[in-house]
């Protein structure tokens, strides 16, 4: 491991990058990005999922750039430190299913585990339940783990695997950039096939210019220390290893410190922008996450900094979860303000069934590995 490396996997460049996401999330809502919502990887891949067009909620469609540029700045930390790896075949399709599975927890919860810190950081309380559901959910995967759980090796694929997922990340920001009309609408006016919310979250956006730099930033240094929202409480539980958990706590305090000094702290349950108050689907949506993030190894940042490396198993995960978003969107499986959708519940227990089950039959792969 080169210097860079050991730099940036020690406690204190730990500490250090999760300070900067957090306050650069932070930052992004001050800027316009939705309110404790500066950076969710979950809710912007569900924007990005309505922007191609895949759903067609229009209050929440946007390319937003953060996503594509945390692929390419993570693809550039590895290419730099020699760690850019073509690889897969570690049971892509499982991980394409906990890759849906996972958003459609999510977007019951309304947020990934990003934003659940960033919620409390703005003072949402709702988010301690949906906190305490990711717990419930990655514990019960460590049960797994411990028991044997594994989707197997991957092996080493092509160069030009590796270069997929950069390659559509740099697509989509040039998609952005220019926005064509390829179709007309009913009304006969100029639309898609990038589309646009004019009102909603969708349409609270940072410069794409900004945005698109702290991403770049943030893939950079994430890929090189190896944060990971979920990965923190694991390696804690697991191997005793707190160093993640530190960047975890230090994203968090960041983000309090910028809300407290913007007068962005509004500590409640109710009124809280863009979240609900149901504390057992807050709960069970989370758990549902939790789980899904933990049996594919990651949370959804760290699947996509894995994407931008070459891991192209983390790059079938990352599809699976805009399948689950337009999946959501669709079925009206997503929460709203207003509190869960009639059958975002049934698409919760139904898809911690499927979890579990993923957990109990790739047990005994593990030991005969």
């Amino acid at each position: 491991m080169g210097k860079k490396a050991s730099l940036f996997s020690t406690a204190p460049g730990i500490i250090v990058v999760g300070a900067f996401i957090g306050s650069a999330a932070a930052l992004l809502s001050v800027l316009g990005n939705p309110a404790n919502m500066g950076i969710c990887v979950a809710c912007f891949t569900r924007d990005l999922t309505g922007a191609l067009g895949f759903h067609r909620a229009s209050s929440v469609q946007y390319l937003r750039p953060e996503i594509p540029a945390f692929i390419l700045g993570s693809f550039a930390a590895a290419l730099l430190a020699g760690e850019w790896r073509p690889r897969s075949g570690s049971s892509p399709f499982v991980r394409l299913l906990l890759g849906a599975l996972a958003m459609i927890g999510a977007l019951v919860f309304l947020g990934c585990p990003w934003r659940a810190w960033l919620r409390l950081a703005g003072g949402d309380w709702n988010a301690l339940l949906g906190l305490a559901g990711l717990f419930a959910g990655i514990l019960v995967g460590i049960v797994f783990l411990k028991r044997g759980y594994s989707l197997g090796r991957n092996y080493p694929q092509p160069a030009s695997l590796g270069l997929v997922m950069p390659l559509l990340a740099a697509a989509l920001l040039v998609l952005l950039a220019l926005s064509p009309l390829f179709g007309r609408d009913a009304a006969g006016n100029p639309t898609g096939p990038i589309f646009r919310s004019v009102k909603g979250p969708g349409a609270e956006a940072a410069s794409e210019l900004v945005a698109a730099a702290i991403g770049l930033a943030v893939g950079f240094l994430a890929q090189r220390s190896r944060f990971c929202t979920v990965g923190a409480l694991r390696d804690l539980v697991l191997f005793r290893d707190a160093r993640l958990f530190l960047g975890l706590a230090a994203l968090f305090v960041s983000a309090l410190i910028v809300n407290l000094a913007t007068g962005r702290f509004h500590p409640g349950f109710a009124g809280q922008p863009i979240a609900h108050s149901d504390g057992v689907w807050n709960f069970g949506g989370m758990a549902l996450s939790g789980l899904a993030f933990t049996l594919a190894g990651g949370c959804p940042g760290r699947q996509i900094f894995l994407s931008g490396e070459g891991d192209g198993d983390a790059g079938v995960f990352v599809v699976g979860m805009i399948l689950g978003a337009a999946i959501s969107h669709n079925f009206n499986l997503a929460s709203s303000a207003a509190g869960p959708s009639p059958y975002g519940p049934a698409a919760v227990i139904a898809g911690l069934v499927l979890t579990l089950a993923i957990g109990l039959g790739f047990r005994e792969r593990a030991s005969a590995a």
